[in-house]
């Protein structure tokens, strides 16, 4: 397997231009879940865009698909990786089997239990950024999603503050919930998730049974960067053989899966 390139960075703005210059440019994956095929359309979308740094928010290899294949080309990457609670619940899986990780669990090698090992939840990128896998203080609390019956609604301005937990950060990305959003806080912080490259619908169980659907098929990034004094925020969404991964998920006996990855949904009533 190739390894992955480092991605350049090709400022947006020409050097000298009176309009003000792009300073950072990142590129945000997150809840790849061992689909490399999706993890592969979104890296060639953004070396195409031109970014300078790549973060990986976490929930990389869990799953019915790829995990070892997967691993080795994260591994081979110069990126910042987070830890997701799927990271967490491998670690752990010898005390407390989960159903999600049993897969992944079975096909990874030291390395790849030993890198997980190295990686954390919540990191500052520098006092502009901050970057975790659900929210600052939980690796599996919704942040800009509350579940509402079977489904889920935007986060609430009040939810949001007692999210965040105090942190000011003008910038704060998160995953886990596999929802593509760009929101702002009260005091204007803005909020990105960029969704999931590999996983666009699932069936959740907690708090109470509901849905996350993205309603299409594709691999989900973000772009975040920094032009002046404001930064912005984009979602993308890459098409990729989706339809190979549907059939590899039902070839392994998950059908949820197989819907999932056809439809990007996980419930068509």
């Amino acid at each position: 397997m190739d390894r992955p390139k480092k991605p350049g960075f090709h400022p947006a703005i020409a050097p000298g231009s009176l309009v003000a210059q792009v300073f950072l440019r990142l590129a945000i994956v997150s809840d790849i879940h061992g689909n490399l095929p999706a993890l592969e359309a979104v890296v060639a979308d953004f070396e195409r865009r031109g970014v300078d740094r790549v973060v990986n928010l976490g929930d990389s290899l869990s799953g019915p698909l790829l995990p070892r294949e997967t691993a080795e080309y994260l591994m081979a990457t110069d990126w910042l990786h987070l830890a997701g609670n799927h990271e967490r619940q491998l670690l752990e899986f010898a005390h407390s089997p989960n159903d999600a990780d049993a897969y992944a669990h079975g096909l990874l090698d030291d390395a790849a239990f030993a890198w997980m090992a190295t990686l954390k939840s919540k990191v500052a990128l520098d006092e502009h950024v901050l970057l975790c896998h659900a929210t600052p203080r939980s690796d599996v609390e919704y942040f800009l999603d509350t579940p509402a019956g079977f489904h889920t609604r935007p986060a609430s301005p009040a939810e949001i503050d007692d999210r965040l937990d105090g942190v000011t950060a003008p910038v704060v990305v998160c995953g886990h919930t596999h929802s593509p959003r760009i929101m702002r806080s009260r005091r204007g912080q803005l909020l990105v998730n960029p969704g999931s490259v590999g996983q666009p619908a699932y069936l959740a169980k907690r708090p109470h049974p509901h849905v996350m659907e993205s309603g299409s098929p594709n691999a989900r990034y973000a772009i975040v960067e920094q032009s002046g004094a404001d930064w912005k925020a984009e979602l993308v969404a890459v098409p990729y053989d989706h339809r190979s991964m549907a059939a590899l998920a039902r070839s392994r006996g998950r059908l949820d899966w197989e819907q999932a990855l056809s439809s990007g949904y996980a419930s068509l009533s």
